[in-house]
């Protein structure tokens, strides 16, 4: 593999995180495209600046999660995916998370190396501004509610104009151009129901938290929508 050192050590680091589970050193090794030697001594390298990897040669090789490799380093293709990320979240999402993708872009500059920080301001990848349909609910308080699981009850208009209250159990919330999607559990219709954003018309913390926990529901959900798990 092309580049220095540090960016082989963190190209390594990137592909130990990708894997779940034990990955042997003979794929990493492929994965990353350095000889079964260079990606021992390099594994060594990673464990003496704080990394903690389990395993060995033979049982294969597994990332702790908790370790930075500093200083932060970026390819080219991350710094143009990570501007252009920050600058569709700015754009599109709530304004609570707007704010959360500029000051992202900020903290990720204030550390990045002088050159690396010029590719940053230098990059021309730009994200179109679209009008957005107005939310009538509080999308960073339904985000919440996703983190901690919470039941929520909602008062809901359909795309008929015809009103519901619901009891949700939100897991996820998906991001389109104009308008943003809650998905959840319905307790009504028993089954995955999505809710927009812009026709929620007031919800409440129902006092309890959902039987099943999110990754449970989003999995199930995948499933029911012919989705991969692994998407």
């Amino acid at each position: 593999m092309a580049g220095s050192r540090s960016e082989r050590l963190l190209a390594l680091l990137q592909a130990l995180r990708r894997h779940r589970r034990p990955v042997a050193g003979a794929d990493l090794a492929s994965e990353t495209g350095i000889s079964l030697r260079t990606l021992y001594r390099d594994i060594a390298s990673l464990r003496a600046q704080g990394a903690h990897i389990e395993g060995e040669a033979g049982l294969g090789y597994l990332l702790k999660p908790g370790f930075l490799l500093p200083p932060l380093m970026f390819s080219p293709e991350e710094i143009e995916a990570l501007v252009l990320g920050s600058r569709w979240v700015a754009g599109t999402a709530d304004p609570k998370l707007a704010g959360a993708a500029r000051d992202l872009m900020t903290k990720v500059a204030a550390v990045l190396p002088g050159d690396l920080r010029e590719d940053l301001d230098r990059t021309t990848l730009m994200v179109p501004r679209r009008e957005q349909v107005a939310d009538t609910a509080d999308v960073g308080g339904i985000r919440e509610a996703i983190r901690q699981e919470r039941v929520l009850r909602i008062a809901y208009r359909n795309e008929q104009g015809e009103a519901s209250e619901r009891h949700i159990w939100p897991f996820a919330l998906a991001y389109f151009e104009r308008v943003r999607v809650v998905l959840a559990w319905c307790e009504l219709r028993e089954d995955f129901r999505s809710f927009r954003t812009d026709r929620i018309l007031d919800f409440a913390d129902a006092g309890r938290r959902y039987r099943r926990r999110r990754a449970v529901l989003l999995k199930e959900w995948k499933t029911a929508q012919g989705i991969s798990p692994e998407t």
